[in-house]
């Protein structure tokens, strides 16, 4: 019983050791590659562990690993794929790979990578990735998927970026990926979302570093909080870029009160109301202040004069008077200054 038991056991382990193997060579089968990158070097001469742009777990043994970017691949991404079931890392951005991504994907439960940007994938976002709770990073902008953002993608709750910039999504975006507290990037520019984003953003994004919304068709106000606690969660913040949308209302003041912020664009909205006399007091990081092209009144604050890493401040066409203040003066950071079309004086 003991010699049939370990016969078994050794027959497992072996089919566990091609299992990887087989599943990259159809892969390699499938896709297209005109420059017969897999073709020279993927060979049964070589270790699986040392194919080119793969590599495995050290305890199991198991490909862990696909790094194949920039390589020219072409044609759909094989479902075999789904196969490679210690898979952590799957990077296969920027090549030529069309159609929709195989729902075998959604058996990759050890993923915690996901690069697939810069190619010509098409369909929707798959709610399958909903399941793939371990995914730290999805990256599939620059892409032509259509549709909406599912709301399963809520349940990624370990993301810290999600980028799905520059494809052809519509509708609005999920309230509940707001609320995935892991979140560090936020990269949805380029696409045709509508609809306004919640009042509460700040309450959950404390580790939030990047939010890029800019390009789409977001309406209503920019979410804000007047309650400093609230406003503390977003001690990570360094660039907020909504410019090229349909936002209105007055610019939150408390916006101002972000110390980590280093790039700040509104340009190209409705937003009116003035700026704080203390808009520098607590951004002493800010480098980049675009403003231009909204309905912004009052004077520029002398204040502005102590953001003193400031590179460029874009405040044209806009609606604002007085004089402008010699503080900017002191601004020995700054290479360019846009005041055109306003109703300045002096």
């Amino acid at each position: 019983m003991f010699v049939l038991c370990f016969m078994a056991s050794l027959a497992m382990s072996a089919r566990n050791l091609t299992t990887d193997q087989l599943s990259l060579v159809e892969f390699k089968n499938r896709v297209g590659d005109p420059h017969n990158v897999l073709a020279n070097n993927w060979t049964v001469s070589t270790p699986v562990c040392n194919w080119l742009g793969v590599s495995c777990g050290v305890k199991h043994e198991r490909v862990t690993s696909l790094n194949l970017p920039n390589m020219n691949l072409m044609g759909t991404i094989p479902p075999q794929l789904g196969n490679l079931s210690f898979l952590v890392y799957l990077n296969l951005g920027s090549n030529n790979f069309h159609g929709y991504l195989p729902e075998e994907m959604g058996k990759l439960r050890r993923l915690r990578v996901i690069q697939l940007s810069f190619n010509s994938l098409q369909g929707g976002i798959p709610p399958w990735l909903g399941k793939l709770h371990k995914v730290e990073e999805l990256r599939m902008g620059n892409n032509s998927f259509t549709g909406t953002v599912p709301q399963t993608l809520a349940s990624m709750f370990n993301l810290e970026i999600l980028d799905l910039g520059y494809n052809q999504l519509s509708g609005q975006i999920p309230s509940s990926i707001f609320n995935i507290s892991s979140l560090k990037e936020i990269d949805l520019p380029g696409n045709s979302l509508s609809g306004s984003l919640p009042d509460d953003m700040c309450v959950h994004f404390p580790k939030l570093e990047v939010l890029e919304l800019h390009t789409n068709e977001i309406s209503g106000d920019i979410p804000s909080s007047e309650i400093p606690e609230e406003i503390g969660n977003l001690v990570n913040l360094e660039e907020i870029n909504f410019r090229d949308n349909l936002l209105t209302a007055q610019i939150p003041a408390s916006l101002f009160n972000i110390s980590s912020l280093k790039f700040v664009s509104l340009y190209n909205n409705s937003v009116s109301g003035s700026l704080p006399d203390d808009v520098c007091q607590h951004l002493p990081k800010l480098e980049y202040l675009y403003l231009n092209f909204n309905e912004i009144s009052g004077n520029i604050p002398s204040s502005i004069g102590k953001c003193s890493n400031l590179k460029n401040i874009s405040l044209s066409t806009n609606q604002l008077t007085g004089h402008i203040p010699k503080s900017i003066g002191n601004l020995t950071n700054l290479q360019a200054l846009y005041l055109s079309y306003n109703k300045l004086e002096g």
